[in-house]
């Protein structure tokens, strides 16, 4: 198959010929009228790049860090939850992809293999853990303290879904997960959303998250985390300047611009117009990451152009992952990573050292959206 899947639209495509309708449509979807969702994507035909030439790229690194963790490239993987869903082997194959890529993978709490048996699937792979601030704060900790055990590099901790953001197909699907499968990491069937008391008329996982999640979280959470973590802090979901500035004073490591792949509130900006704001106000103090809308190597030598340490990618993952489990993942990782080179060959880039603001200027046509 892999032979006739060129790019990440050709996974997309695939994957929902394959993928059951409402699983697709979990995935893919997002908040509302998607209008966000839609500009996730087009904005980055927003900016246009400049090449510079006659630099003899014969040689091109790609390589850089990632919270002091060397990757091979600055394109990772994004959390995504409930990863079974679209393979068998879920979460534990998306990690062999990422091994095999040598690039790096965020673990979603709500994965459907646990914290340590996607640690054991690729050992000496670089893994971060997504955290969800929980109203049990002992059971947060312990989720903390798990990746700590099983050598997960970093805490990306979820600040923009105090609710789940409604997203109108999973409402008409009653989307819930299918019966064989649970969220790994708990115990009991509520917080594995595996209750067999059901979810009303619902998205099962909006009941979820209102019944567990708390949203009352606020900055002095934040400062709570680092008490009870030697890893490195980042918070995902920052789309405003103020917030970044504030980020850096509670010490955090980084900040993931990002909109929640457009499934939380509908009408955010696209996360590749917020990232020079955001990029300006920490001042490089700390690490800028962006999530949302990638799928083009053009697409992520855009935002390390303007500013990105790396980007994550979250539905072409699962796209791959679909089409042919750990090696969709690898495939797609590859294209993407080939596709990279050549955008950065092709505007006269040695090296990432060499990516800078004078490679992109914002278009005056706007897109339609």
């Amino acid at each position: 198959m892999s032979d006739k899947l060129v790019c990440v639209s050709d996974y997309e495509l695939q994957a929902k010929k394959h993928l059951p309708k409402a699983i697709f449509d979990y995935y893919s979807s997002g908040a509302d009228e998607q209008q966000t969702l839609r500009d996730n994507t087009t904005a980055f035909s927003r900016w246009r790049i400049y090449p510079r030439v006659l630099r003899d790229v014969s040689s091109v690194d790609m390589s850089t860090t990632v919270l002091g963790q060397r990757v091979s490239m600055p394109i990772c993987v994004a959390a995504t939850a409930m990863q079974k869903m679209s393979h068998p082997d879920g979460e534990p194959a998306t990690a062999r992809g990422c091994v095999s890529c040598d690039t790096g993978m965020m673990l979603s709490s709500w994965s459907t293999s646990t914290i340590e048996e996607v640690a054991e699937a690729a050992p000496g792979g670089v893994r971060w853990m997504q955290l969800y601030i929980y109203k049990d704060r002992t059971l947060t900790q312990s989720l903390v303290r798990r990746a700590e055990d099983a050598g997960y590099k970093g805490i990306f901790v979820t600040v923009d879904t105090p609710y789940l953001g409604r997203r109108r197909d999973d409402v008409r699907n009653r989307f819930k997960l299918p019966s064989h499968l649970r969220m790994a990491n708990f115990d009991s069937p509520d917080l594995a959303f595996s209750s067999k008391e059901g979810y009303g008329k619902d998205s099962g996982l909006a009941v979820y998250v209102a019944q567990s999640i708390d949203p009352t979280v606020k900055w002095d959470d934040i400062a709570w985390l680092k008490t009870i973590t030697s890893l490195p802090v980042v918070l995902k979901g920052i789309l405003r300047a103020e917030d970044a500035r504030e980020a850096v004073k509670y010490g955090v490591a980084g900040i993931l611009v990002s909109n929640h792949g457009a499934r939380q509130l509908d009408g955010v900006p696209a996360t590749i117009d917020v990232l020079p704001e955001i990029v300006e106000a920490v001042e490089g103090k700390v690490e800028v990451f962006l999530d949302g809308g990638v799928r083009t190597g053009t697409d992520v030598l855009k935002a390390l152009a303007l500013g990105a340490k790396a980007v994550f990618v979250g539905r072409p993952i699962l796209w791959a992952l679909a089409c042919e489990g750990d090696k969709g993942v690898s495939n797609v990782l590859e294209l993407l990573r080939e596709e990279l080179h050549r955008a950065l060959a092709l505007t006269g880039c040695r090296s990432l050292n060499e990516v800078d603001g004078s490679l992109v200027r914002r278009s005056a046509l706007v897109s339609k959206i």
